[in-house]
């Protein structure tokens, strides 16, 4: 499976970095051509389920996740978010951490291990590297945006 990783530090406190990545829906308007539709109740704890249909009109695909880790960061101890994908089209797991940074700011590690379907391992390097611009533009806006 092809395994990436980003990492940002930025000037928030963990608390706030974590909301941001956090609320499931923002991440529909940080990941162009993407929904989110969130099928339990708020608010987010191990079990929440949650879906990310991404294309366009009738061209897309379902990329539903679950919530198998939720430890909100306490007290200026990292936090960590762990996702399960459960997909017909993309398999694997995303974990979110959030910690303590240099200088009071916050450090984001954002890490997926994905599988998509039907596509040869010989694309594993395209495809992770592809992930990580993706998601670490994703990241950005997330973290940039109250």
């Amino acid at each position: 499976m092809p395994y990436f990783s980003v990492e940002r530090t930025v000037p928030l406190p963990i608390e706030e970095a974590w909301r941001r990545l956090t609320e499931w829906p923002r991440h529909g308007d940080a990941v162009p051509f993407t929904r989110i539709t969130v099928l339990t109740p708020a608010p987010t704890h191990e079990g929440t389920r949650f879906v990310a249909r991404s294309g366009v009109g009738p061209l897309g695909f379902d990329d539903p996740m679950e919530v198998t880790v939720w430890r909100p960061p306490v007290d200026g101890e990292p936090g960590l978010c762990r996702l399960e994908k459960h997909g017909r089209v993309i398999r694997g797991w995303a974990e979110v951490e959030v910690g303590p940074g240099p200088g009071g700011r916050a450090r984001v590690v954002w890490r997926e291990d994905v599988r998509i379907r039907f596509l040869p391992r010989l694309f594993d390097g395209v495809v992770a590297r592809t992930a990580r611009a993706v998601f670490g533009r994703a990241a950005n806006r997330l973290l940039r945006r109250a």
